[in-house]
């Protein structure tokens, strides 16, 4: 197969291939720096501000023009091949009025200093092309990851409330066969491949030309999303000679239901399979519309959070404790290891050089298995957890068959809760003493540290309440006696952090 050494996207319509450019080179130094369109402010650089925040746009699963809010300040620039960027300097280029959702953001005062607006208005031109009249629940959750520190968020929700209602009409709807063929023709079916053998940014497009160039360069950085690789270039300015992107590889982002399980790509974003997960426990849906922003998840893969190994990584604790297994591939073959086996130590993974994870394949839960996952954090949007947990437990007879228990936060790696699952065993969840009991036991499990996120002192004591929690909760889920008391899931509609 030939390769490309140019990547393309779309600016305003027309088509651009840059040949030159460097593995480390972002979306926003390109937007900055060498096209001039600084309209797009660098905040934070590291992907929690949303000041950077543009719209990419893609063609879906469904042959669709979607688009999505992302940081621009850690995506890498080669990852924009065969999409479309647009900008807050595009939003009104050439237009005689304002964007519907600039001129609401005017008339309801939702500017002050200004800094973050451009990144709030491409997040919010986002949600007005979803098409759906968004109630304020939506939008909270669509500018989680857009921090402002000086309008407050009224009259920005306020503005959101008015434009985004369900109709669409701005010169990029109406530009939108025109947009939607100029993509389609992007997609030449070739490996990306610019720079040298040395120093390179590589696109592959199948399985098999991924494989083949990972085992020519194991000491190659293979990023999804950059939600984390991203940080390590704008934050710890580390010098990453070859990037090998794994967003063009052909059905590495397939997201399939097979009935009695999932099988999830590694280059399939949050995004896109969190529709699915929400499928096995609403508890699942909570803690992935929690993982980060909407930003983070338009970008950030299972695959990549549990490929990056991190101790405090959302996903796996949660994946682990439903016994999902992990597909590993390399040239020379394929392989598939339970999740848990993966983490071997603090950095250290099951991973073989040339060898990157292709899939996780994830168990729904039988009729007699109940599911409860908790993630504390500072912030209730858009932070790092303090710990995640997640319970797996197999009833009969209101008696616990099987437990599967598992932590992120609490040890150098995702780690299951041995005794403390021994100790479920038999228990009549009747017996609430019984619950005291076996959580005292996770202090035989797990020995945690203090860090800047929680002292040692309170993770155990957390772990202890969620586990209690836990068994509460499936206690009445089991009894058929749920209420909003004894099960409350993402219910922010009444809480005091609502803008009013």
């Amino acid at each position: 197969m030939t390769m490309r050494q140019s990547i393309r996207f779309v600016r305003d319509g027309k088509a651009v291939e840059l040949t030159n450019i460097g593995p480390n080179d972002t979306l926003l130094d390109y937007l900055r720096l060498t096209e001039e369109s600084r309209g797009t402010k660098e905040g934070c650089a590291e992907g929690d501000c949303g000041a950077c925040s543009v719209a990419v746009g893609s063609i879906n699963s469904n042959g669709k023009l979607e688009y999505q809010a992302v940081n621009s300040c850690i995506q890498l620039l080669g990852m924009l091949d065969g999409k479309e960027v647009i900008t807050i300097d595009d939003l009104s280029r050439g237009q005689e009025e304002l964007h519907p959702v600039q001129d609401a953001m005017v008339r309801h005062h939702g500017s002050q200093c200004g800094f973050c607006t451009p990144g709030i208005v491409m997040s919010l031109f986002t949600l007005y092309h979803k098409g759906i009249k968004a109630d304020r629940p939506a939008i909270n959750n669509q500018l989680a990851g857009n921090l402002c520190r000086c309008t407050g968020y009224r009259p920005i929700i306020d503005a959101a409330l008015e434009s985004c209602n369900g109709s669409v009409d701005d010169r990029f709807s109406k530009a939108l066969k025109t947009t939607t063929e100029t993509l389609t023709g992007l997609d030449d079916g070739q490996d990306v491949f610019v720079g040298t053998e040395e120093r390179f940014f590589a696109a592959p497009v199948s399985m098999a030309s991924l494989a083949k160039l990972y085992s020519q360069h194991p000491d190659a950085i293979v990023v999804a999303g950059a939600t984390d690789v991203g940080l390590w270039i704008t934050k710890q300015l580390r010098d990453l000679p070859k990037i090998i992107h794994l967003g063009r590889v052909k059905g590495l982002d397939r997201v399939e239901d097979n009935g009695n399980e999932l099988v999830i790509g590694a280059g399939a974003t949050y995004a896109q399979a969190e529709e699915a997960l929400a499928t096995i426990d609403p508890d699942i849906a909570e803690v992935v519309r929690r993982i980060g922003s909407t930003q983070v998840r338009a970008s950030g893969t299972i695959g990549g959070n549990i490929a990056n190994g991190s101790p405090i990584g959302d996903s796996p604790p949660l994946l682990i404790a439903l016994d999902a297994r992990l597909g590993l591939e390399k040239a020379e073959g394929k392989r598939e290891i339970r999740l848990e086996d993966f983490f071997i130590d603090y950095g250290k993974q099951d991973r073989q050089p040339g060898e990157f994870v292709s899939h996780v394949t994830i168990p729904k839960l039988a009729e007699n298995q109940f599911l409860r996952s908790y993630k504390v954090s500072k912030r209730f949007d858009q932070d790092i957890s303090a710990l995640l947990a997640a319970f797996r437990l197999t009833l009969e007879n209101n008696r616990v068959t099987s437990a599967r228990i598992a932590f992120g936060g609490m040890a150098a790696t995702p780690k299951r809760a041995g005794k403390t699952e021994k100790a479920l065993i038999g228990l009549d969840l009747a017996d609430q003493a019984g619950w005291v009991k076996a959580a005292e036991t996770l202090e035989q499990d797990y020995q945690p540290i203090s860090d800047m996120r929680a002292s040692k002192e309170y993770r155990i004591d957390v772990a202890k309440g969620l586990l209690l929690k836990a068994l509460h909760e499936i206690s009445h889920s089991a009894s058929g006696t749920d209420s909003p008391e004894t099960r409350v899931i993402g219910k922010r509609e009444h809480s005091l952090r609502e803008a009013v």
